[in-house]
């Protein structure tokens, strides 16, 4: 994408104002000013920092930071993953083994990498600074207006305007609010525990350089190496009947996150006895939302689609409306580009969080024995009908947003 392509609409949109510096907030901005726009960030935290875990970052994610000119920022950062695995939480049998790696970089066109989501966060925020992108931080959104001339955003210490604004505020998203009102998140059922370990810190065991699903009875865990291997980073789910915390994110019990998991695979007791810390926070979703856009707001990201972990994609699909925002905004009015936006983006995350939601009760052994059974039946495709496994991941890896006709 090159300011050359940019087409006689684009001066109906000149000033952009994002609320939420978080990845999707800080990827459409790098893009907009790469295209030109006057972007400013505001960001209600008093710091530019990201909670210490990992993320996976899709080839279909790749080729978005690629386009934007991050991917040889983050390249130094990075792990790749060999195979993409679930296993039996006792035994430690495998139900799949995918290949990761170069296959898959192969086949897609873009790596596979994991990558600590303060790094990825840190490289966004030196790209947006060095494109002209203004972040204010300490900045509370109380309110939101428009009318035909412009977009109005009440702060606490000031009132700002814009042609247009785009809310990437995440799950608990004040611009959805503002827009259609107060809607209650709705618990999934499950918690997840989440943290990172020094890899020299481990004992008694090797943890494999994949990225492991660990599947058993009501719960699962998943391991995997950031920071060049230097790291092994988990996300722990169990399922939970309610959750009473106001915070979103809370420091957890180490002791107590061991004891749900105790008799699971060496591998996985052994990162957990290495960690000293954890946070915990609820799995929440919201309803499809009847629309994604106003007159002259729009969201993105978790703020318009939150996504369940179990297909590592809630990083990726803010990734991919980004660029999918920044390229209808580059080419259209901005009334028309939004339409344009949700029509394409819309269905596609959709399919997304389903698929997401889907995996659970497979990671989660639900069933019992039936359970046990579609896991090995799953195993039995991988080796045998590989092309029917590798037709699923091609629906979401394969997925190129950077390619579209849009």
């Amino acid at each position: 994408m090159s300011k050359e392509n940019t087409v006689a609409h684009f001066d109906q949109a000149k000033h952009v104002i994002v609320v939420g510096a978080g990845i999707g907030g800080l990827t459409v901005a790098l893009g907009l000013a790469k295209q030109g726009f006057h972007v400013r960030i505001f960001e209600q935290t008093s710091a530019l920092s990201e909670v210490g875990a990992g993320l996976q970052l899709s080839p279909n994610a790749m080729k978005v930071l690629r386009e934007f000119g991050i991917k040889d920022r983050l390249e130094s950062h990075a792990f790749t993953p060999q195979k993409a695995c679930i296993r039996d939480y006792h035994s430690g049998r495998y139900y799949l083994e995918a290949p990761l790696g170069k296959h898959i970089e192969q086949r897609y066109g873009a790596p596979y990498w994991h990558i600590h989501r303060a790094d990825l966060h840190k490289e966004l925020v030196q790209a947006c600074y060095s494109a002209g992108v203004e972040i204010e931080l300490d900045h509370k959104v109380l309110g939101y207006r428009e009318d035909h001339k412009n977009a109005t955003v009440l702060l606490e210490n000031s009132t700002e305007h814009a042609d247009i604004v785009i809310g990437a505020d995440g799950i608990h998203s004040k611009m959805r609010e503002l827009m259609l009102g107060v809607q209650a998140p709705i618990f999934t059922g499950q918690v997840a525990w989440r943290g990172t370990v020094p890899a020299a810190a481990i004992k008694g065991t090797m943890i494999e350089p994949n990225a492991t699903v660990w599947a058993g009875p009501n719960k699962h865990l998943v391991t995997y190496y950031l920071r060049g291997g230097e790291w092994v980073n988990f996300i722990a789910v169990e399922e939970r009947a309610e959750w009473r915390s106001e915070s979103w994110r809370e420091a957890g019990d180490v002791e107590e996150l061991r004891s749900k998991f105790v008799g699971w695979h060496p591998e996985v007791t052994s990162v957990l006895e290495a960690c000293d810390e954890t946070f915990l926070w609820a799995l929440n979703g919201r309803p499809t939302l009847p629309k994604w856009h106003d007159e002259r707001l729009v969201l993105l990201g978790d703020a318009c689609h939150p996504m369940l972990p179990f297909m590592a994609q809630g990083a990726a699909m803010a990734i991919e409306d980004a660029f999918v925002l920044v390229t209808t905004l580059t080419k259209y009015p901005f009334k028309d580009a939004f339409e344009k936006y949700e029509s394409v983006r819309k269905p596609r995350a959709t399919a997304v969080q389903r698929q997401s939601r889907d995996n659970a009760a497979l990671y989660h052994m639900h069933g019992g024995w039936e359970g046990r059974l579609k896991l090995k039946a799953l195993g039995v495709a991988s080796k045998y009908f590989s092309r029917i496994i590798e037709s699923k991941l091609d629906n979401i890896y394969g997925h190129d947003v950077t390619t579209l006709a849009l």
